[in-house]
């Protein structure tokens, strides 16, 4: 039997078994499909993690030290699908994909979200390259550039008043003449004088060179009309999709307390309503969405994990 079963392996849950097992743990996995990571690697550069500042080296260079470290200190890399967590009595049972079983005494969930796509022409090609979902991430790269921001939620106009601190211009596309945005949140971006709402539109295509992203096509919904506008920067913020299916029961019920939203609800040391079930990184509520934040949840939720089992002994 396992001392906890890690489910997912980007910065949460490689925290996660870093700490566990440096904290005395024996028998910990880290169920991963793929290589160990997350989303992180995917990026070009790095500039906003603290003692980490090397334009040279990218996501994926950033993550490999992570993995070595982890695994040093006993940490066991499963490269199987988890299908479900399920509180057995008092332990869990981890159903693989396949029918194979694992049974586990504390489970850490670090399956994450990942931002919705919006569809239009070019968005794949130029990720990472001019498009992205994280303003925090990347705005400083279009420091005092003209970007646009494609959504009409609180995280879009959240965003574009995060990016008009740094860029010349910020230009915020949306579908309809309203905003679903909170009334404060709206105004407060129809006052900053450097954002500007285009309403009723879309982007019908992102466009670029082998050197990235160098400008939009923006559709009105209306007319038909299309503007082409040069920038290197588009952030696209239409929602994210919360990967917790791991977390429901064979009749598709959620075994933990879930926000409208679909996140974990968890307190501040990542318990979730279930005992001896943790979730750290993206998965949970009010998640911020940054390397650094969902690395400290795995090490919160490690350090639960050691004292729940030393409190069961």
């Amino acid at each position: 039997m396992l001392d906890c079963a890690i489910i997912g392996g980007g910065p949460a849950g490689l925290t996660a078994g870093l700490y566990t097992t440096r904290g005395g743990l024996k028998n910990v996995s880290m169920f991963e499909m793929g290589v160990p990571g997350g989303q992180i690697t995917k990026s070009s550069e790095i500039e906003n993690y603290p003692g980490f500042f090397d334009s040279s080296k990218t996501g994926l260079d950033f993550m490999d030290a992570w993995q070595k470290q982890c695994f040093h200190f006993g940490l066991k890399h499963e490269m199987k699908k988890v299908v479900s967590v399920q509180k057995t009595g008092a332990f869990f049972t981890i159903t693989l994909d396949g029918g194979e079983t694992v049974e586990a005494k504390t489970a850490i969930v670090c399956t994450g979200a990942v931002p919705k796509r919006a569809g239009f022409k070019g968005e794949d090609e130029f990720y990472g390259r001019g498009v992205s979902t994280c303003a925090t991430c990347d705005g400083f790269f279009y420091k005092d550039k003209p970007v646009t921001v494609l959504g009409g939620g609180d995280t879009a106009l959240e965003e574009a008043f995060f990016l008009s601190n740094i860029c010349s211009d910020v230009y915020v596309v949306h579908r309809r003449d309203t905003f679903r945005a909170a009334p404060p949140t709206i105004d407060r971006a129809m006052r900053k004088e450097n954002i500007h709402l285009i309403t009723d539109s879309v982007i019908e295509e992102a466009v670029g060179d082998a050197m990235g992203l160098s400008g939009v096509e923006i559709k009105n919904l209306k007319t038909d009309e299309i503007t082409h506008m040069d920038n290197t920067g588009l952030f696209v913020f239409v929602g994210q999709d919360v990967k917790n299916d791991v977390l429901k029961d064979e009749a598709g019920n959620f075994i933990c307390e879930m926000s409208d939203l679909g996140q974990v609800i968890v307190d501040l040391k990542m318990h979730t309503s279930v005992e001896g079930l943790f979730v750290a990184g993206d998965l949970r509520i009010d998640a911020p969405k940054q390397v650094v934040s969902a690395a400290g949840d795995g090490s919160i939720a490690a350090l639960q994990v050691i004292s729940y089992i030393q409190e069961q002994q």
